[in-house]
């Protein structure tokens, strides 16, 4: 296993409830090196993080880990099958919201 597989396996199995179900791709091409996450439905947003704040420090320290071995390395998060689609943020208009609230 190399070094950024071992890295990223480390850190993602610390992070989720079920660390059996994490699944690790690592792909080599011009490009540099594409790691490819999976990982249970539950344990996305353990991963995400907050506005992505999560997964925004895996993919920098994997870019450290990275520059280490003098490759380039990027982080793919597959969303999981039959996962419920994300609604967006601003789902209601203002004045929706201000009815809402019956003010």
């Amino acid at each position: 296993m190399e070094n950024d597989t071992k890295f990223l396996d480390s850190v993602v199995k610390a992070l989720v409830d079920n660390p059996d179900k994490v699944k690790i791709v690592r792909t080599v091409d011009e490009m540099g090196v594409l790691m490819t996450l999976e990982v249970h439905p539950d344990d996305m947003g353990k991963i995400i993080g907050r506005m992505g704040n999560t997964a925004k420090a895996i993919r920098t320290l994997l870019r450290v880990v990275g520059m280490k071995n003098n490759s380039r390395v990027n982080l793919k998060i597959n969303e999981p099958e039959g996962a419920a689609p994300r609604e967006s943020r601003a789902s209601k208009s203002v004045d929706e919201a201000m009815e809402d609230l019956k003010i």
